[in-house]
């Protein structure tokens, strides 16, 4: 069997169009091998049952076998082959279903718990039906947008938009991203993704109200690629902006904005971006924050404009919006596209790769944790379809439908959920540029033959089309997908084959892609088309059936017209599609449609209401349809009114203004320490090497710690439970911190000289370079030593002020006082201290004798986003003590709560046995699945868990620093890594 490559071709198409074996056939066959005959086996139950072209290639080259025992024996080992492969396919079914079974149970118990927790009993409004946010999934599209005219109801909205003058960021990584002449289906990175973002950037940039709109993606100076991906900015070209020009300025606009990273002179894939995405974030948070300055200036009143939402578009952009996010403290949105989860379960499905192989192949699990982490992180997701949210989001851990809709309805009640969170899921349908169809009206006769009346060539399109049909006035059926067995054009064609009265009615266009010859094509692909071109031979459908070959993208809305002139239907009949935005086109161009019932079809024919939705499975549902528009010419009529009349709903104006609304309804965000009460700008202007303010400004919102206590205020159970009590603790804090540097002496604290240089606070402001020092021992003698070394390494850097040094680390603030101590530091040594691996930050204070250190209060209040605070607290001792040594007998608990090491952004845990505990996956899902929010961090060679807050991180907080203080991330030197004893 080595050589032959044709049984291994026939056994992957077998894959691609999926149905297996009768089980009863199989096994009635192993039974009664005496009277097997496996030409006729082939025969009936191979190359009939799957009609596929490389099946009748090898049994073509299996007849051309001399020798009857030879071909027997050739064809009895494919049949043996096709039985092995329809049991692994059954296997891997049952290990689906075990997976499925798996994550019910899990699901359910977290559900479970997180209802007890939450100490009211739910009303009848936490029962309803209806998944995700109510004003999204509770009333349908139609509901939400009302059939007004768009022009007037535009006007209206814009008017109510004047004044504002919003900046809004989208990021969308891979691919080739330009304005013009894009380069769709150059690569698999390089699709609808690209067109999508760029419009969308476009039509925002043309609303009312928004100042400013920055896609942000890679800069590609790569010899393969044409030069205009490696220019920095690119300004996209708005439409229909006239009637606000009045609103433009200096830096207004849409832009395409490149940030180099990764490998510079070479494109890659989106699978290898991911150990550049850091990169990528600290080149984008400079190009924002240089932005908000400069906007702030134009039309702020000198006050940075802060992004009002950053969107990331595909996990890799999620991933990255995430971390911006939480470093500018600006609401995120998340747009998943394609997600990973899906895919893994519809490559699981197929068999071809093992886990192992797909992870290795796709890099499947990096992207899933990064569309975890989008949910954590995003106030919004927005999906096109319904189907989107129902089938495709309910695989992640941090999305359950059930446990958001009794969230929801205790948020309208103004009832604590314990700080548990769910990002509200939007259905916004991409939208589409309209301006330019103009529907066809009138009869077709004498029309497609030329009219005197309207000179104008026919578009050549049609000429190719029409020479296909014997009768080319017939109205015209017609189906755009590309010979895909999931497109499930084969179905379309026996239903049209196999109904007399539909062919005597209609002909059938099939817009099958592109192709030189079938050889060429894919197997998969050749297969669908043979299976077409047999399919027409069987019905003798020549002269009513059209397949082109070549078409340019150019020609579809003049397909579109062509179908319209003729008074013809639009028909899609997947077996499942995600949105369908061919079906918008041709509702744009009067086309009624026939459309899948599985999938996006079933929200666009809410909205347009202009054709029928079918089973894609039941070939006379599809028929019948199909020759109930085309027959009654008043339902066609109305159908085609009703699209035209709808079809404003799916336009990129009612798009962006459904997206602003969306965006408007999430809590303002921004860097808080921008604006005093009595709004003064506060604002750090000056460069790291001007002078520093004095510690008067009450932007500098820091308290004094003499002994490490708990400081700040309580987790927060939700964002509603906390407003009340973040205003009066900022007040607090306000007071106390201008009291004291008013002089007054509090405690056991002193006044600061202010008109002394040890005023000027924080020192590291004034640093050439930063050492920071995140190097992580098994004791604090070892960490000293390492931290000696660096001392000495640039002691005369250090004492002349031009270096400063930060330690980063998972100790505790009360476990630094001791490494100071023990390792005869000073805490002036130090310009700042990351402490809890990045939930608090101190600095050293300007004047020893005020008390060792200075907490950050509004460090606290950036990353305190969806902390989970008390709620968080019970459910993770309540881990913690499920968590017991299995192999001993009285099975004590090995993680134990570190109350003493525990702040009110870290909860501390302190580990006994580390090979024994659960990976930081496993403890991350049971806490997604409750809706709790946070990270998770084994350190200290495992001996003690930290849980921290999404937006928190060491790295996180050397990107705080730059954004508050300016201290330039390329000017920091981290010393990293981890030294265990026994490792050595």
């Amino acid at each position: 069997m080595a050589g032959n490559d044709w049984i291994n071709s026939y056994l992957e198409a077998i894959l691609d169009v999926g149905p297996g074996l009768d089980e009863k056939k199989s096994s009635l066959l192993l039974r009664e091998r005496g009277r097997f005959s496996p030409t006729r086996y082939f025969v009936e139950e191979v190359v009939s049952g799957f009609d596929e072209t490389d099946l009748h290639r090898a049994w073509a080259r299996a007849q051309a076998t001399r020798s009857p025992q030879e071909r027997n024996t050739r064809l009895e080992n494919m049949c043996w082959r096709i039985w092995n492969l329809a049991r692994q396919k059954k296997q891997l079914e049952g290990e689906l279903a075990q997976r499925n079974a798996k994550r019910r149970l899990e699901r359910e118990r977290g559900r479970r718990e997180a209802v007890a927790d939450m100490s009211e009993d739910l009303s009848e409004g936490e029962k309803g039906d209806a998944v995700g946010d109510s004003s999204a999934h509770g009333d349908s599209i139609r509901s939400r947008l009302s059939r007004i005219n768009s022009v007037d109801a535009m006007e209206a909205w814009a008017n109510q938009q004047k004044g504002k003058k919003i900046y809004i960021v989208l990021i969308s990584l891979h691919g080739l991203i330009r304005g013009e002449n894009m380069e769709l289906g150059r690569d698999s990175d390089t699709g609808g993704q690209v067109k999508y973002v760029v419009e969308l950037a476009r039509a925002l940039g043309s609303m009312p109200g928004v100042y400013r709109v920055d896609l942000l993606t890679r800069q590609v100076s790569a010899p393969d690629v044409d030069w205009s991906y490696g220019e920095p900015t690119e300004m996209l070209t708005l439409r229909d902006s006239e009637d606000f020009l009045d609103e433009m300025g200096e830096s207004s606009g849409a832009y395409i904005v490149r940030i180099p990273f990764g490998p510079k002179d070479k494109y890659i894939p989106k699978e290898l971006l991911w150990p550049h995405i850091p990169e990528f974030v600290d080149g984008a948070l400079s190009h924002i924050i240089q932005m908000s300055k400069s906007l702030g200036e134009q039309i702020g009143g000198g006050k940075p404009v802060w992004p009002v939402a950053i969107h990331g578009h595909y996990a890799d952009a999620g991933d990255s919006a995430a971390l911006l996010s939480g470093a500018l403290n600006v609401p995120m949105l998340f747009t998943g596209h394609s997600l990973g989860r899906d895919k893994l379960e519809q490559l699981l499905k197929q068999g071809r790769l093992s886990r192992d192989e797909i992870n290795s192949t796709y890099k499947i699990m990096r992207r899933i944790e990064a569309e975890e982490l989008s949910l954590d992180s995003s106030e919004i997701v927005i999906t096109s379809t319904r189907q989107e949210i129902e089938q495709q989001w309910r695989l992640y851990d941090g999305f359950d439908p059930i446990l958001e809709r009794k969230l929801r309805a205790r948020i309208k009640r103004n009832v604590s959920c314990y700080g548990r969170f769910m990002p509200r899921m939007a259905i916004i349908p991409p939208g589409m540029e309209f301006h330019h169809i103009i529907p066809q009206d009138g009869d077709v006769d004498g029309e497609i033959e030329g009219n005197e009346d309207h000179p104008t060539p026919d578009p050549p399109i049609w000429a190719e089309i029409m020479r296909f049909f014997t009768n080319p006035r017939k109205p015209m059926i017609l189906a755009l997908a590309r010979p895909d067995p999931k497109k499930n054009i084969t179905t379309l064609v026996k239903a049209f084959g196999e109904c007399r009265p539909l062919r005597e009615l209609a002909n059938l266009t099939l817009i099958m892609g592109n192709r030189d010859g079938i050889d060429e094509m894919s197997s998969t692909n050749a297969s669908v088309l043979l299976s077409v071109l047999k399919l027409i031979d069987k019905y003798d459908l020549y002269g009513q059936v059209a397949y082109p070959k070549h078409h340019k993208q150019s020609d579809v809305p003049d397909i579109y017209r062509l179908a319209a002139k003729t008074k013809g239907v639009f028909i899609n009949p997947a077996f499942i599609e995600p949105f369908g935005l061919t079906l918008i086109e041709a509702a744009a161009h009067g086309l009624p449609i026939v459309a899948t019932k599985n999938g996006g079809p079933v929200d666009i024919h809410r909205v347009l209401d202009n054709g029928l939705l079918v089973d894609p499975h039941d070939q006379q549902s599809i028929a019948d349809a199909l020759l109930k528009l085309v027959a009654e010419k008043h339902l066609w009529a109305k159908c085609r009114q009703n699209g035209l009349k709808n079809i404003h709903l799916f336009s990129w104006p009612e798009h962006c203004k459904t997206y602003l609304s969306r965006i408007a309804s999430c809590k303002p965000r921004h860097p808080q320490w921008q604006k005093n009460d009595d709004g003064s700008d506060t604002s750090d202007t000056d460069s790291p090497g001007d002078s520093l303010r004095d510690i008067q400004d009450l932007s500098l919102n820091l308290k004094f710690s003499l002994d490490g206590e708990k400081i700040g205020g309580s987790g927060n159970d939700n964002s509603l439970d906390s407003e009340g009590n973040a205003t009066d603790k900022k007040s607090k804090i306000e007071n106390d911190v201008l009291a004291w540097s008013k002089g007054v002496v509090k405690d056991t604290r002193k006044a600061v000289d202010q008109n002394s240089s040890s005023g000027k606070f924080p020192s590291l402001r004034r640093r050439k370079q930063i050492f920071v020092i995140a190097v992580d021992f098994d004791t604090i003698t070892s960490l000293a030593e390492a931290t000696r070394k660096i001392f000495e390494a640039v002691e005369k850097e250090r004492t002349e002020g031009s270096i400063g040094l930060i330690l980063s680390t998972s100790l505790a603030i009360s476990e630094i006082r001791f490494f100071l101590a023990s390792g005869g530091f000073s805490p002036s040594d130090f310009d700042a201290f990351i402490c809890n691996s990045g939930s608090d930050l101190y600095y050293s204070t300007p004047n020893p004798e005020d008390g060792p250190f200075v907490v950050d209060f509004y460090y606290h209040s950036h990353i305190e986003y969806r902390w989970g605070g008390e709620g968080l607290r019970k459910t993770l001792v309540r881990w913690a003590s499920s968590v017991t040594d299995k192999k001993a007998d009285n099975k004590e608990g090995i993680v134990t709560a570190a109350e003493q090491l525990s702040t009110d952004y870290c909860y501390a845990f302190t580990v006994k046995m580390p090979g024994s505990v659960p990976a930081v996956k496993e403890l991350q899902k049971v806490l997604r699945i409750q809706a709790l929010r946070c990270r998770a961090i084994y350190c200290q060679n495992g001996t003690r868990l930290n849980v921290i807050p999404v937006c928190a991180s060491r790295s996180q907080a050397l990107r705080y620093l730059y954004v508050r203080w300016g201290v330039e991330l390329a000017n920091m030197v981290v010393f990293a890594g981890e030294m265990w004893r026994h490792r050595l």
